[in-house]
């Protein structure tokens, strides 16, 4: 009811990365709807869980998915699904990733650490996936061939530059991850 009566296939993708990398932000660059977002208050609950050091401005997070959507043709709609990040929050990714085509894993170059954990995941839902190293500041730190080196990816799995915030950025991660998950229907 509420897409066009010419809509014949829907899309499931994640977006999934480790706390506070940009995931809810990501969505929201790229969604044609108001993005369903299930932000609640950092509190005195999460001392302990989650690491703020390097996010001093952060005061909200994801604790069920945040949920997008993108048409890209007439008969063509594309749902974005962002995982919370947080190790205690886990439980949804098996909801999550049911029906899922794939995962754009979103990494902070700054904490590469934490990504290995969603790696693991992804791997465990046996997603195809393609990294988007959000940059933020609209300067890559490093070259994609160093992150995938220091994620021990294999050259197959795409690894891009993306700013979270920019959606012509957004957009051509997500067309990366497009392209790799039709090349590996082939």
């Amino acid at each position: 009811m509420y897409l066009e009566p010419t809509v014949t296939t829907a899309v499931k993708v994640l977006v999934v990365g480790p706390f506070g990398v940009g995931k809810t932000t990501y969505i929201g660059s790229l969604s044609e709807i108001v993005p369903l977002q299930t932000e609640e208050e950092i509190t005195e609950a999460s001392e302990g869980y989650d690491d703020l050091a390097n996010m001093p401005d952060k005061t909200t997070t994801t604790v069920a998915m945040d949920f997008g959507r993108l048409t890209l043709n007439e008969q063509l709609v594309l749902y974005l699904f962002g995982t919370p990040g947080q190790e205690r929050f886990k439980e949804m990714w098996e909801e999550l990733s049911r029906g899922a085509l794939g995962a754009l894993i979103l990494v902070d170059p700054d904490r590469l650490d934490e990504a290995f954990p969603v790696l693991d995941l992804v791997e465990k839902f046996d997603l195809p996936m393609t990294i988007g190293v959000n940059t933020k500041d609209g300067t890559p730190m490093y070259a994609c061939d160093e992150i995938r080196e220091a994620l021990h990816l294999p050259p197959e799995v795409p690894v891009v530059d993306v700013d979270a915030r920019d959606q012509q950025s957004s957009a051509q991660a997500l067309i990366t991850l497009v392209q790799h998950l039709m090349s590996t229907l082939v």
